[in-house]
């Protein structure tokens, strides 16, 4: 069921449209039919402040639809993908990484809208298999941030454990606000917004840790684009794969239209298996550092780090052998030495913090 959640401004100027149509005010004037008062409706809906919601979206209604049939996920997605086109009057493009996700999605874009930019956001710390397989793509821009990547680490801090670890402790060490570092501490009064205690002892290591490092390298670049542009994103994200994005989902589904930022998420409900089953079906090439890697992005991000990989081998252990010269580089600008502070949990407490957008 739905319901409609307005401000009295927005529905007076509605009824007001309404009135100027039919006399009456009412929907079963003689000007119109039922069905033109509904479209009529649903446009004012989508070009105004109102808001249509569902107030059910939940975890089971997420889960029903992780456990629905691939062809029906790819059926939903393609109504996501041409509901954000429309809404957005065809100014998108695909947030591109090069990897297997955003690979899945660029293709299901451009199987409906062919001509749709890619953007590749290059923060210098790509995987070179990465950066050789989006050169490979047609009709794809490469975004560069204005900061390195080791003048982040300078600056702000390392990433460490997960993006919501470094930014409490980023706001302990760094905060003005009395009341935000107590909260961060020992959370609220329901006990919530607080660090983890397992991750208390990293506040006073000789590190600066920081949750800066994707908004500088990523994140700034692209809302410049969108800026300038006028284009919003297609984003490869998944619910599954983070508690974050999970709740971003139950906020806002699979397209936000009046987020400050909008955005369409269209695999949101997809899981690994999906990915791998579509680039089977639809013989997709994909980057080669899937024949060492399980998951991609930044290499030297320590987010997830504390889990070891499924094979029992690291990801930072196999780059010694694979990308030596990056694993010189890691050493030189202080990672190796940041990821030796990291403490392991066990496997069955992951919850993939390291994951491609």
């Amino acid at each position: 069921m739905l319901y409609c959640f307005f401000r009295l401004p927005v529905f007076a100027r509605w009824h007001s449209h309404i009135t100027a149509i039919c006399p009456a005010g009412g929907f079963f004037g003689t000007v119109r039919t039922l069905a033109e008062y509904i479209a009529f409706f649903i446009g004012e809906v989508m070009k105004s402040n109102l808001i249509i919601s569902s107030s059910v979206r939940s975890i089971a209604q997420l889960s029903r639809l992780q456990g629905l049939p691939l062809q029906q996920k790819i059926n939903l997605s393609q109504r996501r993908i041409q509901q954000f086109n429309i809404e957005q009057r065809g100014k998108v493009y695909v947030s591109f990484s090069g990897g297997k996700d955003s690979t899945v999605l660029l293709h299901l874009v451009r199987s409906m809208y062919p001509n749709t930019q890619a953007v590749f956001l290059d923060t210098g710390v790509e995987y070179p298999e990465i950066v050789s397989f989006v050169n490979k793509v047609e009709n794809v821009i490469t975004l560069r941030p204005k900061m390195a990547f080791k003048k982040v680490l300078e600056t702000y801090g390392f990433p460490m454990v997960s993006k919501e670890v470094s930014q409490k402790i980023y706001e302990i060490q760094h905060t003005n606000s009395d009341k935000l570092r107590n909260k961060r501490l020992n959370g609220d009064q329901n006990g919530n917004g607080k660090l983890a205690e397992k991750w208390k002892y990293l506040i006073s290591e000789d590190i600066k840790i920081s949750h800066n490092c994707c908004n500088i390298l990523k994140k700034t670049p692209a809302k410049k684009y969108e800026k300038e542009s006028g284009n919003h994103p297609y984003i490869g994200d998944m619910a599954a794969e983070s508690r974050l994005r999970k709740t971003n989902w139950l906020l806002n589904g699979c397209n936000s239209f009046k987020t400050q930022r909008p955005t369409s998420r269209p695999l949101s409900f997809w899981n690994e298996t999906d990915i791998w089953k579509y680039i089977t079906l639809n013989s997709l090439e994909v980057s080669d550092i899937y024949k060492t890697e399980a998951r991609t992005g930044c290499m030297y991000c320590l987010f997830g780090c504390q889990f070891d990989d499924t094979d029992g081998a690291r990801r930072f252990d196999r780059m010694k052998t694979t990308h030596p010269k990056h694993y010189a580089a890691a050493e030189k600008m202080g990672i190796i030495s940041a990821l030796n502070l990291i403490r392991p949990v066990p496997d069955s407490q992951a919850y993939f913090y390291f994951a491609e957008t």
